[in-house]
C-alpha cells in the first residue's frame, strides 16, 4: 500500500513534525517548505544513505563541496546563461503565468487546430511563449550596482558545474585515472514558473549529483550499468518496484548536451486517472558525451571555433596506458532531495485496522531511513523506578541508534504516535522488568512483541535494525 495523494502526506508531515510550510505565521511563502525535527532527520537519512552508497562503498569515486555562487564564466560557458530557461505564456484574463510546455492542447470547437487553455480560469487568451531563464540573480560586492554586468553573479541551478570545473584538481591531488567519479550534494536553486505539488517542486532545493568520467567508446555500456544500479539503489531502500520505471527520454526532449538520458520514475499521482500522468521524474540519469569539460576548456575547437576563449585550464586527459589525450565522456546520475524523501514517505505510508476496528497509519520506513530507530515507554510514568530504568535503556542505546523517551500518553497512544512516524520498534518498560530485568520489543509492522533481556537489547536491537558496529 501506498499514500493515495500528496495530500496526505502533506497532512501527516504538518502533524507529525516532518515538513512546515516556510514563513508560515507571515502567510507563507509559494513553494517554500521547512523540514521539520523529524524531516530534517529523514533527510539527512536519506543523504547519507545516498553518500554511502554512492561515493563509502566504492573504490572508484571521491567526493567534493563546491561554492554555491560560482564565476559568471562558469554559467556562461556551460550553456546557462543562452539555453536554461522555459517557455512562459500568461495569461490575459487572470494574469497567471504558465510554463507553456506544460499546458494541455485541446481541438479548437471547429475540429482544427489544437488550442491551449489557462488551467485556472479555462481562457484561451493567452500571450505568445518565451523564454523565460530560471537563474536567480544577485550582485557581488559592497557597492555593486543591479545592472552593473561585472557584478552580475548567480545562485547556482545545478550543482554538476562545480564539479566539472574541479575536474582537474581532483584528479591529480586524489591520483585518479579514468573511470572515476566525483559526487556531490548541495543546495540548488531554480526561479520556476510553475513550483508546487508539496516539495516535488520548489524553487531551493538539494541535489544528489555524481559526474563518472570515462573513455569515448565506453560510455553507452556505463551508462546502461549505472541505470541499473540506480534502479537498485531506490528499490533496497525499500521503494516498490511497482511504483518505478523508466523514461527513455525521446529526441525531442534531450538537453542539447545528452546523447542518451533514462529517467527513473515515480508514481507520485496515483490519483490520476490518466495511468500515463501518474509519474514523473524520480532521477535522472544521463550521458552528456564531453559537452562540459571542452566546454571549460581553454583550447578545444567544436565546428572550427573556440568553444572558450577565458578559460585558464585544459581539462582534458592523459592516459597513460594508451599514450592518448581525450575528453572524458560523463555519465551523470542526478536526484533530488525532495523528492526522495517524498516517494519514500509516499512509499511507505499503510493503514492497518485494530481489533476494535480502529484505521491506524503506518509509516514502513526502512529501518536506515527511519528518523528514530527505537522509542523506550514507560508502562508507568508516575513509578520513578520505571522511569530512571526507561530513561536509562534510552541512554545507553543512544551512541549506536536514534532512540527517545517518551511518556505523553497512555501506551496505546504512544505505540500509534511511533507507528505513524516510522519508528521501526517501541521498547516498554513495565512493572515485570523490575523483576526479570526484560523489557517488550514491539516490531512496528507486525505489531509482534517478545521479551528481551536488557543486557542483551543493544544486540538485539543492531540486528533488527542492520546497524553494523
Amino acid at each position: 500500500m501506498a499514500a493515495p495523494n500528496i495530500e496526505t502526506i502533506v497532512s501527516l508531515s504538518k502533524r507529525r513534525g516532518f515538513v512546515f510550510p516556510s514563513s508560515e505565521i507571515y502567510g507563507g511563502l509559494g513553494s517554500a517548505w521547512d523540514y521539520g525535527p523529524l524531516g530534517v532527520e529523514l533527510s539527512n537519512n536519506v543523504k547519507q544513505a545516498w553518500w554511502r552508497w554512492m561515493v563509502h562503498e566504492r573504490d572508484d569515486m571521491e567526493g567534493i563541496d563546491s561554492s554555491i555562487i560560482l564565476n559568471r564564466l562558469v554559467w556562461k560557458y556551460s550553456g546557462h546563461e543562452e539555453t536554461f530557461s522555459d517557455p512562459l505564456v500568461d495569461c490575459r484574463e487572470c494574469k497567471s503565468r504558465l510554463r507553456a510546455d506544460k499546458l494541455e492542447p485541446t481541438l479548437s470547437e471547429s475540429g482544427g487546430a489544437a488550442v491551449y487553455k489557462c488551467p485556472n480560469c479555462g481562457s484561451t487568451d493567452l500571450t505568445e511563449p518565451r523564454p523565460f531563464n530560471l537563474m536567480f540573480r544577485t550582485t557581488i560586492g559592497a557597492a555593486a550596482e543591479e545592472d552593473d554586468p561585472t557584478a552580475l553573479a548567480y545562485l547556482r541551478p545545478e550543482t554538476a558545474q562545480g564539479i566539472f570545473i574541479n575536474f582537474l584538481n581532483v584528479q591529480t591531488t586524489m591520483r585518479r585515472k579514468i573511470p572515476f567519479g566525483i559526487a556531490q550534494i548541495g543546495k540548488s536553486f531554480r526561479n520556476e514558473v510553475t513550483p508546487g505539488n508539496f516539495i516535488f517542486r520548489t524553487r531551493e532545493f538539494e541535489q544528489m549529483e555524481m559526474e563518472y568520467f570515462v573513455r569515448p567508446g565506453e560510455d553507452e555500456r556505463v551508462h546502461q550499468e549505472w541505470i541499473d544500479y540506480c534502479h537498485q539503489w531506490f528499490l533496497d531502500l525499500g521503494i516498490s518496484a511497482a511504483n518505478l520505471r523508466f523514461y527513455e527520454q525521446p529526441k525531442e526532449e534531450l538537453a542539447h548536451y545528452a546523447k542518451r538520458t533514462v529517467d527513473i520514475h515515480y508514481r507520485f499521482f496515483p490519483e490520476r486517472a490518466e495511468e500515463e500522468r501518474q509519474w514523473d521524474e524520480l532521477m535522472g540519469i544521463a550521458n552528456r558525451t564531453d559537452f562540459d569539460l571542452m566546454a571549460h576548456s581553454k583550447k578545444p575547437e567544436r565546428d572550427g571555433e573556440r568553444v572558450n576563449k577565458e578559460s585558464t585550464e585544459d581539462l582534458s586527459y592523459f592516459d597513460e596506458a594508451t599514450k592518448e589525450r581525450y575528453y572524458p565522456y560523463v555519465i551523470e546520475p542526478a536526484a533530488g532531495v525532495n523528492r526522495t524523501v517524498l516517494a519514500v514517505l509516499m512509499d511507505a505510508y499503510s493503514e492497518k485496522t485494530t481489533d476494535k476496528g480502529e484505521k491506524r497509519v503506518i509509516l514502513k520506513l526502512h529501518p536506515r531511513l527511519a528518523p528514530i530507530k527505537v522509542a523506550v515507554l514507560p508502562l508507568a510514568k508516575n513509578k520513578p523506578e520505571i522511569v530512571s530504568t526507561a530513561k536509562g535503556i534510552r541512554k545507553s542505546l543512544q551512541p549506536t541508534m536514534r532512540a527517545v523517551y517518551d511518556d505523553t500518553g497512555g501506551i496505546g497512544k504512544l505505540y500509534a504516535r511511533q507507528d505513524e512516524i516510522g519508528t521501526p520498534f517501541c521498547v516498554t518498560v513495565d512493572h515485570q522488568t523490575l523483576e526479570d530485568e526484560a523489557v517488550t520489543v514491539r516490531d512496528r509492522d507486525t505489531w509482534e512483541q517478545e521479551r528481551v533481556k536488557i543486557s542483551e537489547l543493544a544486540e538485539h536491537l543492531r540486528k533488527r535494525l542492520g546497524i553494523n558496529c
